[in-house]
Order: C-alpha cells, then sequence, then structure tokens
C-alpha cells in the first residue's frame, strides 16, 4: 500500500477567465522510504505542488492521503498536528532566526512539545551532530556559514525524527561543494528509512534521487526512475 497518495490535484489562483491553474489533475503515489525529486521550469507549479503535499495549500480540488489520512479533511488545528508528527521542512532561504543560538534554532520545532529543556537540548544536540554541527551549537546564525546554515536548516528538519522530509530549491543558496555536502545527507537520513520529496531546478541534485517527476505547465509530463537508480 501507498505511504502517499495524490490523486486529481489541481490548485487555481484567481476566478472565472483570469484565474490561473497552478497544478492541473496531479496524480502519483509514493512509498515509504522513497527519495523523489520533482522538476521543471519556473513558474511549472512544482513549488505549488509541495505546499499541497506539505498541508500547507489546500488544492482547490483532489485528494492527498498520507499513511490513510486524507489531509485536507481535517481541520485548520489537526493539520498542524500532521504537519508536527509528520513533517520536516527544508527551504532554500534558510529561515534561521539571528538573535537565537544554532541550538535554539533547532529547538523551535520542538516549542510545543511537553518535554523538559534539557531533554529539547539533548534533542537538538543530537540533530546537529547528525549534520556535523555540533561544535557551533553556540554561534549565532551570522557567525556561521552559507553551507552550515543550509545543514542547521535540516537539523531543525530533522529534530523531530519526522517520517517525510520536504525540501524546496535546498541548494539554491549553495556552492557546488556544499550543494553535495547537503546531498549527501539526504541520502543518508533517506537511508535511515526517511521519505524525501525536493523539489529542485539542478539536474546534479535530482540525480541523487532515486525517482523522478517532471512538471509542466502545472501537469505531471513524467514519473520515472532514472537508469542509474533502476533496480
Amino acid at each position: 500500500m501507498s505511504y502517499i497518495v495524490a490523486n486529481n490535484l489541481n490548485k487555481s489562483f484567481g476566478f472565472g477567465q483570469t484565474a490561473v491553474k497552478a497544478v492541473s489533475n496531479i496524480s502519483f503515489e509514493i512509498a515509504s522510504g522513497e527519495f523523489v525529486s520533482i522538476m521543471g521550469e519556473s513558474g511549472s507549479g512544482k513549488s505549488t505542488l509541495l505546499g499541497i503535499l506539505g498541508a500547507m495549500n489546500a488544492p482547490t480540488s483532489g485528494r492527498l492521503v498520507v499513511d490513510g489520512i486524507d489531509i485536507y479533511s481535517l481541520n485548520t488545528e489537526q493539520q498542524a498536528d500532521f504537519r508536527r508528527e509528520y513533517l520536516g521542512f527544508v527551504f532554500q532561504g534558510f529561515h534561521l532566526v539571528p538573535y537565537l543560538t544554532v541550538l535554539e534554532n533547532v529547538m523551535l520545532p520542538l516549542a510545543v512539545k511537553p518535554l523538559g529543556k534539557k531533554q529539547k537540548q539533548q534533542m537538538a544536540f543530537h540533530a546537529l551532530s547528525q549534520v556535523g554541527l555540533a561544535e557551533k551549537a553556540s554561534r549565532l546564525p551570522g557567525e556561521i556559514s552559507g553551507g552550515e546554515k543550509e545543514r542547521t536548516a535540516m537539523a531543525r528538519a530533522i529534530v523531530n525524527e519526522p517520517p517525510i522530509l520536504l525540501a524546496d530549491e535546498p541548494s539554491g543558496n549553495l556552492d557546488s561543494k556544499n550543494s553535495a555536502e547537503l546531498m549527501a545527507l539526504f541520502e543518508k537520513f533517506n537511508a535511515l528509512g526517511m521519505t524525501i520529496i525536493m523539489v529542485t531546478h539542478s539536474l546534479e541534485c535530482a540525480g541523487y534521487a532515486k525517482r523522478r517527476l517532471i512538471i509542466s505547465d502545472g501537469r505531471l509530463k513524467s514519473d520515472y526512475f532514472p537508469a542509474s537508480n533502476a533496480a
């Protein structure tokens, strides 16, 4: 049974003849533990689709089921609970709070958990250790490099040990060396069983995924396993 099932997803912005259809009749299924890249030109609808998959952007029509949960039949509070339990997010812009330390930034998703401060610190430190940044825990975001900021964002995304990681152009602000290091982390967490869905413009980054969805003009044009990843 598929872990993620997207069925005839549509998303329109505006009304009537001026409406723009960003996502048009997209359907696919993803098994638990897959690493999938979503590619397409700018404006093709791939980030809109990722927002739908992340329970952040309700489709105009269609259905999204994750682990047997019909996501958009949930109310707002239930969707928030779903995101906390199931999802980690990594974005191109880092979104780090500049006046909080690296450790405190990683602790942010734990704020609503009924845990003591020491336990939250231990969880955040463990996440930083997993991305090779334990020694930078006390630094501020302005005191670390761009690659380290993205790895901090990665640690924040996995601190709750979510089963699904969503990434939107995670290497967009990185040079080739830091991009390769980040992709190696995605491979690492995927090998540990995490389901990863990554939007990217980069063919090199997409090559780390085992499956590729190509979006064009809001439609799913192809869904395939690159030859290098074929079983």
